[in-house]
């Protein structure tokens, strides 16, 4: 079965006011080619991000170090995510019953993955590196939490309750 990725995203004003106006959103292949243009880089950034931080972990190096390559790696993908937030807003609201809606859990997503992002970074920026096994210790604890949060804002275009819409995810290369 294929999964497209975590996603979300912040309700948007001018989408709201955009449905509100009636006007036709974008058709669905067009919206979830928009949405997967923005979701793919994003996934590719993040699984990028999380290979460098397993590598700095298994090194050598100080927590001190250990540290400051987390919070460039962290800081990385909260900003990878935000982009991909502001992507998927301005891909609009798709034109099929309940798009509204969709495009809203889309943008939640998002902003659950960079807020989950966003808190690990603020975990790890206050471990002090003074006894490095807390240091690892506090590690370990903020990216179970990271993976818990992470995993919170997944969202299954299998499931996006708009039959034009999975079909849509299905068909456009974009989303393969």
């Amino acid at each position: 079965m294929r999964r497209l990725l975590a996603v979300t995203t912040l309700l948007v004003a001018v989408a709201a006011g955009t449905a509100a106006c009636g006007d036709d959103g974008p058709k669905p292949q067009t919206w979830a080619r928009s949405v997967c243009s923005a979701l793919g880089p994003w996934r590719n950034e993040i699984n990028k991000l999380n290979t460098q931080a397993q590598q700095q972990i298994t090194r050598g190096t100080t927590a001190a170090q250990t540290k400051d390559h987390l919070l460039e790696l962290l800081g990385g993908a909260e900003r990878a995510s935000e982009d991909a937030r502001v992507k998927v807003t301005a891909a609009g609201t798709p034109d099929v019953r309940g798009g509204a809606e969709i495009a809203r859990r889309f943008q939640a997503s998002l902003t659950k993955a960079r807020d989950a992002y966003r808190t690990a970074r603020q975990s790890v920026d206050a471990l002090p590196t003074a006894d490095a096994t807390r240091f690892y210790d506090g590690v370990v604890a903020a990216f179970g939490t990271l993976k818990s949060d992470y995993a919170a804002s997944g969202l299954d275009t299998s499931d996006v309750g708009s039959t034009e819409l999975r079909q849509a995810f299905r068909e456009v290369p974009e989303c393969r």
